[in-house]
């Protein structure tokens, strides 16, 4: 710019401000340059006097270690030059073992804040290996190990940061979180651990039963529910109610698999004399007329790490692995294939009990029980009984 002439847009301030940077940064490159070179030169001429050329060289050793340290107070943008800095000196290998444990140490500290936490802990862990009292490499090891969710390494730096000094607050309060991430962590394996079981006890009543879970059916209906298996090993299954004429729904939460059908058909208010389903104009849904089916053969049979992966939806085990025999899973997830009852509406005795009719071999179950409510008196019954009926 002309002189004398300010600058009038943030544009024009923000070039000059990265001019200014520019030159600066290539400043420090050039000065730290001679410096390596004054070095190298030294060491050629003094041929002799090995105690001044040792001097001069730890000199530039330390030089060059507090350039990276102003480096890192110029922020994120200027921690890749503190990393080569302290790479520049630790090359040298002049200093004590100390004051070289002080180099990975702050090297150690550029990549922990980087987020190249794996590279942080091998810098740790060399200043560890060459001063063990140095208590920021034990507190910067463990800070990346935790990062990392390597919790026994972690707790580990902290435990011999601490004998080294137990009254360290840096140390001592990164032990307390380390400590509380562990127990949340145990929480959640013990959890994770349940709801596995749970599923695996589940698919065992399945089985022990002689039942046939197929793929998920009118889930926009129902939502994610599953079966319960109480303390006496009986199951509560939701169960969907379908009305073929406009499939419409009506859902009950829990249906014991000891209850009768026609205990829980009494007590759905719709069927009662009193009441009538909105789109029931010609009142043919009455309790009397009523009748309840199933579709024979219809589905596909899930094997059971299938099943287990169904069980396990929107718990915190739904992206576990569980473990299963697959030797012994007989079923293999495929279409039962087509059978001269296949599709067929089996009707459903009301006298019958849920797990009389969830057991039937010709009764995919899918998901959660679904059945079909028809009335005698409707006028889609005789068309529905003839199978010409299918789902929209």
């Amino acid at each position: 710019m002309a002189a004398g002439s300010e600058p009038q847009t943030d544009r024009e301030r923000e070039d000059l401000d990265a001019i200014a940077a520019l030159k600066e940064s290539a400043a420090i490159e050039l000065k730290v340059n001679l410096l390596l070179l004054d070095v190298l030169c030294i060491r050629t001429v003094k041929t002799k006097g090995g105690f001044f050329r040792c001097l001069f060289h730890k000199s530039i050793a330390f030089r060059v270690q507090e350039q990276g340290n102003k480096y890192v107070k110029m922020g994120k943008k200027h921690y890749s030059d503190a990393i080569d800095c302290y790479s520049r000196a630790i090359s040298q290998n002049s200093l004590s073992d100390s004051d070289q444990s002080v180099l990975f140490s702050n090297r150690a500290h550029v990549n922990l804040m980087l987020g190249n936490y794996r590279r942080a802990i091998s810098d740790a862990e060399e200043a560890i290996k060459l001063c063990s009292t140095n208590v920021k490499a034990y507190y910067r090891a463990a800070k990346a190990a935790f990062s990392l969710e390597l919790l026994m390494e972690a707790e580990s730096f902290c435990n011999r940061g601490l004998e080294q000094f137990p009254s360290n607050e840096e140390v001592k309060q990164l032990f307390v979180q380390i400590d509380s991430r562990k127990k949340e962590y145990e929480h959640h394996k013990t959890q994770l651990s349940k709801v596995v079981e749970t599923a695996k006890e589940l698919a065992s009543a399945f089985k022990s039963r002689g039942l046939k879970l197929g793929r998920t059916m009118y889930q926009e209906l129902t939502g994610v529910k599953k079966p319960i298996l109480d303390k006496n090993g009986i199951l509560h299954w939701p169960l969907l109610l379908l009305y073929p004429e406009t499939m419409s729904s009506d859902f009950i939460e829990e249906f014991c698999e000891t209850d009768r059908f026609s205990a829980h058909l009494d007590l759905i208010s719709f069927f009662d004399s009193y009441s009538t389903l909105p789109w029931d104009k010609e009142n043919a849904y009455t309790r009397e007329d009523i009748e309840l089916y199933y579709q024979a053969n219809t589905g596909v049979v899930l094997s059971k790490k299938k099943v287990l992966e169904y069980l396990l939806q929107g718990t915190v085990a739904s992206h576990s692995e569980c473990d299963y025999d697959e030797d012994k899973d007989e079923v293999d997830h495929t279409e039962i294939p087509s059978s001269s009852s296949s599709g067929k509406w089996i009707k459903v005795n009301e006298k019958k009990t849920l797990i009389d009719i969830l057991k039937q071999s010709d009764y995919i179950i899918p998901a959660i029980p679904v059945f079909f409510v028809i009335s005698k008196r409707s006028s889609l019954y005789k068309e529905f009984r003839a199978g010409n009926w299918s789902h929209p």
